[in-house]
């Protein structure tokens, strides 16, 4: 009995001892994000990071900047605002800010109660490469928040038509 414990006991310790190392691996390769700017007052810095996979090239990221509102539930809602994409000079790499003075354009279809929803409202969606190695950086303003996806490509390929003139 005590050779099965001390044998299951090694082995749990041994996986814990990879994992952790793994773990480790994957962390070592992101950049040091001291080297981007330090928010503004009245900013946040928000991070994307992704695994690294073979398969970076066939992946994008898709990223949204919005703000948690009360709204109602039978109209859509936009957050108006601009994302504008900065170099960090000297590195190479690059990051974003997002402005915006917090206005929400909305459809005008009366709603037949004055019921309100919790909702997540975006401003228009940015799609970047995805790349495992480097982080997305956005500043935003305090109250804000960065939602993003995963699009992945499928391996099939498809050809256009050719369309004849006369």
């Amino acid at each position: 009995m005590k050779v099965v414990y001390k044998q299951t006991g090694l082995f749990f310790i041994a996986f814990l001892c990879l994992n952790t190392i793994a773990m480790a691996q994957s962390s070592i390769s992101k950049i040091d994000l001291s080297i981007y700017p330090n928010p503004e007052k009245g900013y946040k810095q928000m991070v994307i990071e992704v695994p690294y996979s073979d398969n970076d090239a066939a992946k994008k990221i898709e990223f949204t900047v919005g703000k948690w509102m009360e709204v109602d539930p039978c109209n859509k809602h936009g957050l108006q605002g601009s994302l504008e994409q900065k170099d960090l000079e000297g590195w190479g790499y690059s990051y974003y800010v997002f402005k915006s003075d917090g206005n929400v354009m909305s459809t005008q279809m009366a709603c037949p109660d004055n019921n309100k929803v919790n909702q997540f409202i975006t401003s228009q969606p940015e799609m970047v490469r995805y790349n495992g190695k480097l982080p997305v950086v956005i500043y935003v303003p305090e109250g804000y928040d960065v939602q993003f996806k995963i699009y992945k490509a499928e391996a099939d390929v498809y050809q256009a038509s050719e369309v004849k003139h006369k």
